[in-house]
């Protein structure tokens, strides 16, 4: 069940996965800030990912309000749905500007994200909630990539700060992360991959080599380094090998605890695919989406771009990495 407000994409979809060829599918219209709607399209439904939200920084700060309503009261509204309706598993999608944010949109994310946590605390409940935090998404809509690609035509590169970096994952590292984060989770976690930042300049050489970088200010809300977990979450925080795990010790696991139940999972061993395709097999499926899509168009010229990319997006910690949760979440060059 797809559940979205934008009539618009559900259309699309629905033409590219039609009923008749994909007949466990059904696209229901609505909004996260409507309970009941929610809780009548839970009906039946065993597994949630929670994609809804508004997410430009610029438009948080203008029009703070809606994004507390979307953001915050939507979450709430999701929760208890999914509590009533006895859903199985939950995982909720957040950002890395839920990390010691200074824009309202972080704000209201990284509110999302302890409501979802508080969540486990549910007396009586057996509805597992986790979350999921990861950076940029390479390519997606409303994202720096397509955005230069089309301000490459005119030979002129808008940059907000030189020394500016994001974090990076790929719409599949994304994907696979909450396939595994709703196998895996214990409940209560905030999932974080080891993902790596690039810089912004680095981005514009790769697609525009020609282009002039015209220094343009940062935008209100804006960071020039984001950062994944923060000094003071990184010590709840553990190693589960390609991802690491903030726990909620202050009504969840003690961190000793939880290794001592992850004991199985190994550090380093995450799900497979083939494990994670048959862990879903039978169960009944519910994404909210919201309307931050990758349109066919920038995918078509993203992988055009593909061989200038490596070099830039290279990782921040070289072939060995990190070796502590807070290194390696702030990106390369931020002077601490």
């Amino acid at each position: 069940m797809v559940f979205r407000r934008d009539e618009l994409k559900q259309l699309e979809m629905a033409q590219k996965f039609p009923v008749d060829r994909y007949s466990g599918i059904r696209f229901f219209l609505g909004d996260v800030r409507d309970r009941p709607r929610l809780r009548r399209a839970l009906e039946g439904i065993e597994v949630v990912v929670h994609a809804a939200a508004l997410k430009q920084v610029p438009a948080a700060e203008y029009n703070p309000m809606e994004f507390v309503h979307t953001n915050v009261l939507g979450a709430e509204n999701l929760i208890e749905a999914c509590v009533d309706a006895g859903v199985q598993r939950v995982v909720a999608l957040s950002t890395d500007k839920a990390a010691a944010p200074i824009n309202l949109y972080g704000a209201t994310k990284l509110c999302s994200d302890k409501l979802f946590v508080a969540a486990n605390a549910y007396i009586g409940r057996n509805t597992v909630f986790s979350v999921v935090r990861y950076g940029n998404v390479m390519g997606s809509r409303g994202s720096v990539i397509p955005f230069f690609l089309e301000r490459a035509k005119t030979k002129e590169l808008p940059i907000t700060d030189p020394s500016m970096t994001r974090f990076n994952i790929t719409l599949q590292e994304g994907v696979e992360m909450v396939l595994w984060a709703l196998q895996n989770a214990l409940g209560g976690e905030i999932f974080v991959p080891k993902i790596p930042s690039y810089r912004i300049t680095d981005l514009a050489k790769a697609i525009g080599p020609s282009c002039r970088q015209k220094i343009v200010g940062i935008r209100p809300g804006e960071k020039v380094h984001e950062e994944m977990i923060t000094n003071s979450d990184s010590f709840t925080t553990v190693d589960l090998g390609k991802y690491y795990a903030i726990l909620n010790t202050g009504g969840g696991h003690s961190v000793l605890e939880y290794l001592r139940k992850k004991k199985g999972l190994g550090k380093g061993s995450p799900t497979t695919r083939g494990r994670t395709r048959s862990f879903f097999r039978f169960l009944k499926f519910a994404v909210c989406l919201s309307s931050i899509l990758i349109p066919s168009s920038s995918l078509s010229d993203f992988h055009s771009l593909q061989p200038a990319l490596p070099g830039c997006l290279r990782h921040p910690g070289g072939s060995q990495g990190f070796k502590d949760p807070v290194s390696y979440a702030r990106p390369r060059n931020q002077k601490v």
